[in-house]
Order: C-alpha cells, then structure tokens, then sequence
C-alpha cells in the first residue's frame, strides 16, 4: 500500500492549525505520516503542534531554531519525509476526507502520473464559503501551466524524488510553489487533475498573494526565476492576469 508522507509547515496558525491536522487525520486513505515543521512561531502553534504529536505516532514535529520561510519549511519536510509520495497542506488550508484516497486511484490508473492536484472551495478568514470553486483539467502540461497556476500547493500529490531534484525556491519574491511545478512538469511533461473540490483554501488578505498588486509582481519575477524568456514570459503574464482577474473576481462576486 503506498505511503504517503504530508507535510504541513506551520508559523502562527494556532487558530487553524487543529482543522488543518484534524482534516488530514480523518482522511480515508491512512497510510500516512504527518511532518508538521514549525518555523519559530510566536503564539501557541508549536504547543498544538506537540499535543498533536503525543496523541498520533504518525505525527512528527520539527521544531525550527530560525525563521526560514514555508519554501524552506516544505523543502525540510521533504529531506525528513519517509514515503515515496509528498502531500502539502497549508496549515490554514484543509482537505475533504477522500482526497487522498481519489489521488492515489488517479495514481494507480496513470502509474506514469508524478503529480496529481486537485479543484478547490474556497473559504475567508471569517469561515465563510465561497460558492465559487476552482475547477481544473484532467491534465496540464508545462505551456498550459504558464499562463495559469491552477496547482494550488496544498491540493498536490508528488513523488518525493520530484521534489528532491527540484526542491522549491527560497526567494520570497515569488511564488515559489508555481516556479516548482513548473520545474517539475519541465521534467515529467505533465500533472494530473481530479476535477473536484477537495481542497478547502482559506483566502488571507495577509498572505502573500493575498495582496494583488504585490502577487502581480511576484508572478513577473517566477517566470524570470523559472528561466522562462522575456517574450514568453510576457505572452503568458498578460494571458496570467486575465485570468487571475477573472478568477478573483468571480471568488469575490460569489
């Protein structure tokens, strides 16, 4: 039965932490183990992240000395990882409890498949749904990718030797999921999707990407990281923000 090693890189989420554990423990498919890498938290997260690992023997707990970032914090858990299969999970974001249990079904019917992800729901810091969901293709290759993420880093499935020839970005600049599923897809051609809601991402105006402007910017700098050429990169981007105009504004309208 194949193994599957989830990694959940935590910095002051003791408010959602508990749902993000407890949603992957309550999954149908239980041949896991569960990496929660805390990076120097400030609030009670690494007590949760403890309690959590006293009750499970599946759980394990890295407990950072410095502040690396959750690139460097997903790359971590992938080293300490003991299965052949990563899953990220973000850890204010949480799973439906087939997840798993449908990744792998799409694994064992496209054994070629190194990565499998999946549609997403989409909730705000308050608890509220979305009606709005992110639908996805059964498969993307490395050119559709260019010109839209649709890989949300927390619905992933992937072969951990992926992740090891191409371990993510630490530059905080850009969004160093989307420059890693590029690499990856550069290499294995293409990802599978499961075109479901299995992914419930909380959308946080603190985040990152939850600054528009900022994420346009972050997007220009990952095509230039991924080493994707100025004209093509520029094709991409005006097709990127299109859609991710689109996107945000459906979202917001449901």
């Amino acid at each position: 039965m194949t193994g599957i090693s989830v990694i959940i890189p935590c910095y002051n989420a003791e408010k959602t932490l508990g749902r993000t554990v407890d949603s992957v423990l309550a999954q149908s498919y239980q041949n896991i183990e569960i990496i929660l890498i805390d990076d120097v938290s400030k609030d009670g997260t690494l007590t949760i992240a403890r309690e959590y690992e006293a009750k499970d023997s599946r759980i394990r707990v890295i407990a950072k000395t410095e502040n690396g970032g959750v690139a460097r914090a997903r790359n971590d858990g992938v080293k300490a990882a003991k299965n052949d299969w990563i899953a990220f999970v973000d850890s204010d974001d949480y799973w439906a409890a087939d997840k798993l249990e449908k990744q792998i079904a799409a694994v064992d019917a496209d054994p070629s498949a190194g990565v499998v992800f999946t549609g997403s729901a989409f909730i705000s810091d308050e608890g509220k749904m979305f009606d709005y969901t992110l639908s996805v293709p059964e498969r993307i290759t490395y050119n559709e990718l260019l010109s839209q993420n649709l890989i949300s880093c927390s619905s992933v499935l992937v072969k951990k030797e992926l992740m090891e020839r191409h371990p993510m970005p630490t530059d905080k600049d850009i969004h160093e999921d989307f420059a890693t599923w590029l690499a990856v897809l550069s290499e294995c051609g293409f990802a599978v999707g499961i075109n479901e809601p299995l992914l419930i991402y909380q959308i946080s105006s603190k985040s990152k990407s939850g600054n528009k402007l900022y994420a346009v910017k972050m997007q220009w700098r990952t095509y230039r990281c991924a080493g994707v050429g100025f004209f093509k990169a520029a094709k991409h981007f005006i097709i990127y923000a299109y859609r991710s105009l689109k996107k945000y504004g459906s979202i917001y309208k449901s």
